[in-house]
């Protein structure tokens, strides 16, 4: 169910509105990411235009004036279609494209064909044509009798309400399939969630922005041999491996999918299930790319969405990655940022420190409680030292004394041979 034709290479203008309290830089910023964007799913930018308003056209997003000067650039630059930074309402883009004579999208669209076009897993190309459905839905007014691209362009019009009704029909019943079988396949992955929880081993997620180098640290710490791509959103599906820390314990490392501002909520939504690895780990490791023009802002994009998946509250840790191409702003970036890390995923420096770090801010988070056990219960021992982190370990006639470093369920679960203090 592709969005964009990949049969040529479209030509695309790009189009940026600042609204108040935003900056022209702002807009220019957001352009050059939706370039990025454009090239990813396979099209190349013709022009850009941007504009000041104080708040949206109800109509054609832009004004009807400015679209009319925004056609008269497409046919100059003989561009196929226009693409928003800003999401379009159904009637907008209607709207617009009988003014423009062309198709007119928004940088949800594009998203939605790059993540599209990178699933690999069955879980996740069913998850990203469930967030194409979303999207899709409303906008099927005057569309064709293809929901597909036919020759040339986005969402090419058609014969009429007949046709668009079996159309409506037949997208509801392929989303409520979609939704049945991740409704099974999510039950699949809870099921391995926990198996790997009782495994008692701290869980460390990698998030960040899209092309901020996680899935090259991942195969760095790990071998774990993922995808790399000079590319955006080059990884979708989520990778687990274990990780040995300097200190000797083990952790569970995944690699996650990257954030992009103003990430479609079709997507959010759909991949909640599959984000909930991050959600339930102990440490985010937080990678950015130092050599952004903007870190701060992507820093601030990926923190939103972490809080609107649910994981705003677990700790993080800040790893400016690139420091090889970009040492300096790396530098910069630590110091505004007490407790971060500098290092280079490609290269392996600074991936020491890294290490030491995860493993001093899972101690840190961890508790140490004293506990008697039995002699007659060497499985309760053995579990301790399997689970945690023995710090000293006595006899006596009576048993053994124990003081363990342990996350909150193991001292919940040793809670009965906790000696009161």
């Amino acid at each position: 169910m592709s969005l964009i034709e990949r049969s040529f290479r479209e030509k695309i203008v790009l189009v940026g509105v600042t609204f108040p309290p935003g900056r022209d830089e702002e807009t220019e910023l957001h352009l050059d990411e939706l370039s990025l964007l454009v090239d990813t799913a396979g099209a190349d930018e013709a022009a850009r235009v941007l504009q000041r308003r104080d708040h949206p056209d109800p109509a054609t997003f832009i004004g009807k004036g400015k679209a009319e000067e925004l056609r008269d650039l497409s046919n100059a630059v003989d561009a196929d279609t226009v693409v928003f930074d800003d999401e379009l309402s159904p009637a907008q883009s209607r709207n617009l494209e009988k003014i423009l004579g062309r198709t007119a999208i928004d940088r949800t669209a594009v998203i939605l064909d790059i993540f599209a076009q990178n699933a690999r897993t069955l879980e996740g190309k069913a998850q990203v044509e469930l967030a194409q459905i979303e999207y899709r839905l409303p906008r099927l007014r005057g569309r064709g009798t293809q929901l597909s691209r036919l020759a040339g362009g986005i969402g090419t019009r058609g014969p009429g309400e007949t046709q668009l009704e079996v159309d409506r029909r037949r997208l509801v019943r392929r989303k409520n399939r979609l939704e049945s079988d991740l409704r099974r396949l999510t039950e699949q992955r809870r099921l391995q969630r926990k198996a790997r929880r009782r495994s008692r081993l701290s869980n460390v997620s990698l998030v960040g922005y899209t092309n901020a180098g996680k899935s090259t640290l991942l195969n760095r710490l790990t071998d774990a041999g993922v995808l790399v791509e000079d590319r955006l959103f080059a990884t979708l599906d989520p990778r687990t491996r274990r990780l040995e820390l300097p200190g000797g314990e083990a952790v569970l490392l995944s690699d996650t999918v990257g954030f992009v501002r103003k990430l479609p909520h079709q997507l959010v939504e759909a991949f909640r299930s599959t984000l909930e690895v991050v959600t339930e780990s102990d440490l985010l490791v937080h990678v950015v790319d130092s050599s952004s023009p903007d870190p701060e802002s992507q820093i601030e994009a990926v923190r939103s969405v972490l809080a609107d998946i649910g994981a705003g509250s677990v700790p993080e840790l800040l790893a400016f990655n690139k420091g090889d191409i970009a040492a300096e702003a790396a530098a910069r970036l630590a110091e505004r940022h007490p407790g971060a890390v500098t290092l280079s995923a490609a290269t392996g420096e600074g991936i020491d420190g890294l290490l030491e770090v995860i493993g001093d801010r899972l101690r840190a988070a961890a508790q140490v409680v004293e506990l008697h056990i039995p002699y007659d219960r060497g499985d309760v021992l053995a579990a301790v030292h399997r689970e945690g982190e023995v710090l000293t370990e006595e006899h006596d006639d009576s048993g053994s004394h124990v003081r363990v470093r342990v996350d909150g369920a193991g001292a919940a679960r040793f809670r009965d041979f906790s000696v009161a203090r």
